[in-house]
């Protein structure tokens, strides 16, 4: 399994020690949480785009570009010059399918794309998309604030979705953001997780290796 480190709790003035801090820990990617105050009450796009400006010129382990925003073709035009590996956008902001389908087709020109979906929203809904996006980001948190703790019942959603995934012989990757540490890990990977977003328990931890190699082996 892969960590993808958030780096939404991270201090402006302490970011460059924290992101060398997290290169030495050896994370397979920076998560990055773009919000743009409308889609979700905090607005981080700025910040979000220093960061991620930073790392560009800094690091060479890819972006994870996470868009919870409503003007996603705008968002994805702003980023999209810091070459992130992926660029994942919300089921919920899109009106109807065509402009899911149309958003899909616009990021790829881009990235990889994936789509990601709210703790209330059946998982079913991502079903007919599995075979055009590279991913599927489940929020075990309401989208929007740190320090969550993971809703239970999301891992269930995970649960489903691998089953999905291996029944129809797709290469979905599975992707979940919220609450995520050491105390659930494991039961996030035994539902089938590849990509582990970790943020506050990561970004707090005394050690960055020593946790994201917990994280990986458990």
């Amino acid at each position: 399994m892969e960590i993808s480190a958030s780096i939404l709790s991270v201090k402006e003035e302490e970011s460059v020690h924290t992101f060398y801090r997290l290169e030495l820990a050896h994370i397979d990617y920076y998560h990055i949480d773009v919000m743009d105050g409308k889609f979700v009450e905090k607005d981080t796009s700025e910040l979000m785009k220093i960061y991620s400006d930073n790392l560009k010129n800094i690091t060479s382990i890819p972006l994870d570009v996470h868009l919870m925003v409503e003007d996603v073709k705008k968002y994805v035009d702003i980023f999209s010059s810091n070459e992130p590996k992926s660029i994942t956008f919300h089921l919920e902001a899109a009106k109807n399918k065509e402009e899911i389908l149309e958003l899909i087709k616009y990021i790829k020109q881009y990235s990889k794309v994936g789509i990601s979906i709210k703790p209330n929203t059946n998982v079913e809904e991502v079903y007919e998309y599995l075979p055009l996006v590279h991913s599927v980001l489940v929020m075990t948190v309401e989208p929007g604030k740190g320090g969550q703790k993971l809703i239970q019942e999301t891992i269930e959603k995970i649960r489903k979705l691998k089953e999905y995934i291996e029944k129809n012989n797709l290469d979905t990757e599975i992707e979940a953001d919220g609450g995520i540490g050491l105390d659930n890990i494991k039961e996030l990977k035994d539902a089938g997780l590849d990509i582990a977003v970790v943020g506050t328990s990561l970004i707090n931890a005394k050690d960055y290796k020593y946790t994201v190699n917990k994280l990986k082996s458990i």
